[in-house]
Parts: structure tokens; C-alpha cells; sequence
């Protein structure tokens, strides 16, 4: 009887909307996956469609790491099946993002993150995944651990592209003005004669300078007392996080109101039990029953990936080695990890260039990097 309920609402729509929204219409109600609307939109045979999904099942085995911010330039190429993945440690506090760039905004790449379970398999579990039809993902990290981001191009899909990951702090900088190198205190660091230690980060500007909100909030609390000294607590509600300015010169007259992110809420000082040391604001985050948490990767600013490739990418299928020839899980020789060798002349499938880099798929489907001195164009 449902059944027959749900079929008769389709069927009311499609006449309402007319037959070219019927899609829409049943995706309100059905919520499909981009791929499973992929699938439909584009008429793909299911036996066409499962080994172009079981692409993922590679990748999900692939131990490439990458460091961010990364760049990595290619070619997608039609019927190839490329898939790329990436294995991410990443920090709360942190949000990921994910661009793939291409010739034009018709092609179709799936994004998926998925994140390291703590069991005896070492499995990954999806936990998201890009919108139908776009070329960008975001995703805040919650918990810290080890991730996987699975980059997949449509069956047809044949263009040059970028990818561009890098993380973005969730929290604007404490301090106006303010850069990383400002930052010379950490979390942990010993406090009176190692009695205690440090739960939050010290950050220097001159005395006055502005102290704002790293985030849209309410004060919960502003006054002077105790080691702070004089010190606003603003209350993070999309979060449940209570944000400590410590150290103030004064408070903004701000009361108990709401403020937006970029208000001032006080200035630089050395209150407190920092009257002995140059004017700073103790920055600190508070998480319920957890207490207080580091900081620093909530505000802790990066750089953009930016380098440039000094020749195009080749659009060969396939590499050839010059010789014997490491392959690497990271794309540079100092902090990798040797995970396979090929002999002189194997060939090594191109999947796309990071720097002097590439980044290939052997012959049983293992990814890895090797230097581009060490192979040609096939």
C-alpha cells in the first residue's frame, strides 16, 4: 500500500512539473547518491557502471600520502578508469578543501572522503562526499586521524585538470593583524617549574593592539580575576566550545551581546600573572566534559598551493623507466617511504604530475610517485 502511495506521488508530480523535472522531483523524495544519479542521468549500463565503481576498491588500498597544501596537475582520459586517493592526517580544528579544476564546467568529478577505523582491518569508512555536478568539497574536521580523499572523473570525462587540497583554519586569527610567527607559546609547554602546563597558545602584538572574535558568538563572561587577568570568554554555540582571551590591556564595552567575527572585543595587554612578561593574549578552547583543547590548528594559517609546473603534463597513456627505479608513497625523497621498484623499461600507468613528481599506477594497480628523472614518455 506504501509502495503504491509512493508511485501515485511520483506520478502527481511528473504531471504537475512535466516529465523533464521528473528526476527532480523523485530525487526529493528517494535522495539518491551523485553517483547513482550519475548512473541514471546518463543512461550507464550496470555492468559499465560497477567497474567503473569498483575503481574505488583500488584506491581504498592505495597508500600514497600527500602533505598539505598539494598540487597535482594531468590528464583525465575517457574509459581509462583513473581514480586518485590521498591519505591525509588532519587535525579538529581544520577544514579540508578539495578543487578540481578543469577545461570545462560540464565534466564530472566525484570527491569522496573517507576516514581511518580503529579496527584489526585498517578499513575506511565513508564519511563524505562532493555535491552532483560540482568540482569542490569542504569538510570541517571534527576529530583528528587519518583520512582518505578519492578523487574519481566520469567514464567519459576527458580533460586536462588540477587538483588543488589544502586546509583552511575554522577560526579567524586572535589577534588583527596577526600572523603565525606571532604564535610563541604552545600548548604544553612547561608552566611553574612543571606543576602544570600550558592550555593554550601565547600570542605577541604590542600593547593595544585589537583582540577579536575568531568566530560569530555570544560573551558569556568578561571581567577581571585570577591568572587571566582581565579576560572575555566568547561562547561558540555551533561547536560547544567556550573561546578564552586572557591577559587583556581592557575589554570592549560589549556586555553579554552577540558578536560577529572580526568585532573587537578587547585589547592587547599583560594582566594577570603576565604582568612580568611583554604584552600577549592567551588564547585558549574549552570543550565540555574534554576540558581545554590545542588551539592551534583552529587558527594556525597556511599558505595557498601555488607552484608552477615548468612543462605540461605528457599525455601518454603510460611511462617508461630509464632504469631501476624506486617508488615512493610521498612525493619527495626525504620524508618517503621506498614501497616497490621497477625494473629498466616497465611501464608505469600516468595518472597526473606534483612538482618533479609523478604519479603512477604499476602494472598491478599499486599507486606510488617516482621522479621524473627516472622515467619517459611512452
Amino acid at each position: 500500500m506504501q509502495r503504491l502511495k509512493f508511485v501515485s506521488l511520483i506520478l502527481f508530480l511528473a504531471v504537475l512539473t512535466g516529465c523533464s523535472k521528473l528526476n527532480k522531483a523523485t530525487d526529493l523524495l528517494t535522495n539518491p547518491t551523485a553517483k547513482e544519479r550519475y548512473q541514471r542521468d546518463f543512461g550507464i549500463s550496470d555492468e559499465l557502471f560497477l567497474l567503473w565503481e569498483d575503481q574505488v576498491q583500488i584506491a581504498l588500498k592505495d597508500s600514497v600520502e600527500v602533505d598539505l597544501p598539494f598540487l597535482q596537475t594531468g590528464h583525465f582520459k575517457p574509459r581509462n578508469f583513473p581514480v586518485y586517493s590521498y591519505n591525509l592526517n588532519l587535525k579538529t580544528g581544520e577544514e579540508l578543501d578539495v578543487i578540481v579544476e578543469t577545461d570545462s564546467v560540464t565534466d564530472l568529478v566525484f570527491i569522496e572522503l573517507y576516514e581511518l577505523q580503529n579496527d584489526s582491518l585498517k578499513t575506511y569508512k565513508k564519511i563524505a562526499d562532493s555535491d552532483y555536478g560540482m568540482l569542490n568539497f569542504s569538510k570541517e574536521i571534527e576529530q583528528p586521524g587519518t583520512f582518505k580523499i578519492i578523487v574519481q572523473p566520469g567514464i567519459e570525462t576527458s580533460t586536462p585538470f588540477t587538483i588543488k587540497m589544502k586546509t583552511t583554519p575554522v577560526y579567524a586569527f586572535p589577534v588583527a593583524g596577526g600572523k603565525n610567527t606571532n604564535i610563541q607559546s604552545f600548548w604544553g609547554a612547561v608552566r611553574d617549574g612543571g606543576r602544570r602546563s600550558h592550555e593554550g597558545v601565547d600570542i605577541f602584538a604590542p600593547r593595544g593592539t585589537p583582540v577579536v572574535a575568531v568566530t560569530n558568538g555570544r560573551i558569556a563572561s568578561s571581567g577581571e580575576k585570577g591568572l587571566g587577568g582581565k579576560q572575555v570568554w566568547l561562547r561558540d554555540p555551533d561547536r560547544g566550545q567556550s573561546l578564552y582571551y586572557a591577559h587583556l590591556d581592557s575589554i570592549a564595552p560589549l556586555g553579554n551581546s552577540r558578536v560577529k567575527t572580526g568585532d573587537t572585543i578587547g585589547f592587547v595587554g599583560n594582566t594577570g600573572n603576565a604582568r612580568t612578561t611583554a604584552p600577549h593574549l592567551h588564547f585558549g578552547i574549552y570543550k565540555g566534559y574534554r576540558g581545554a583543547i590545542d588551539p592551534l590548528a583552529f587558527i594556525f594559517q597556511l599558505d595557498d598551493p601555488s607552484f608552477d609546473p615548468t612543462e605540461d603534463v605528457p599525455e601518454a597513456y603510460n611511462l617508461i623507466t630509464r632504469s631501476k627505479a624506486n617508488l615512493r608513497d610521498s612525493p619527495n625523497s626525504q620524508n618517503s617511504t621506498v614501497i616497490g621498484s621497477s625494473s629498466a623499461q616497465d611501464t608505469l600507468r600516468l595518472l597526473g604530475k606534483t612538482a618533479e613528481w609523478y604519479h603512477v599506477r604499476t602494472p598491478e594497480n599499486m599507486a606510488a610517485f617516482i621522479h621524473e628523472s627516472l622515467v619517459l614518455p611512452l
